[in-house]
């Protein structure tokens, strides 16, 4: 593929300094894979159908939770590289000082890590990663 969307982001921008993805910390990383992998699972179920708003967001609120990201990160586990594991693993076990009140937290911090992971491989520009993951993540599921 071509260029990743984090870098035509940066360029566009004039920010040609490299965020160094390695020493930010999991929960920043989980910040931006959060909103990743809800974009990416948008554009699927936009893409999918044509419908309306309110189902939209029906369908996409049973992917983008702690419960779901947890399934699919249990999809995707076995694939990982140990570096991916790594990754994954500090999100998971990041301290984050909220909770959400519809999640256990063995599913919050499950899907803290999957969205590190997917921060990490999006802010690192490997895109093709990631969607590759997702697509096999998500299977059935869209």
């Amino acid at each position: 593929m071509g260029v990743s969307i984090n870098s035509d982001i940066l360029n566009t921008f004039g920010l040609s300094k490299e965020f160094d993805v390695r020493s930010a910390s999991p929960l920043t990383l989980a910040y931006v894979g959060d909103a990743v992998f809800e974009l990416i699972v948008r554009s699927l179920i936009v893409a999918e159908s044509d419908s309306n708003v309110t189902k939209y967001h029906k369908k996409c609120i049973q992917i983008v939770n702690a419960s779901a990201q947890r399934q699919i990160f249990e999809k995707i586990r076995d694939n990982l590289s140990d570096s991916e594991m790594a990754i994954y693993k500090r999100g998971r076990n990041g301290k984050s000082y909220s909770m959400p009140k519809n999640a256990s937290p063995a599913d919050y911090r499950v899907a803290t890590g999957f969205e590190c992971l997917c921060g990490y491989l999006y802010l690192s520009n490997q895109s093709d990663r990631l969607l590759e993951l997702l697509k096999n993540g998500l299977d059935s599921m869209i």
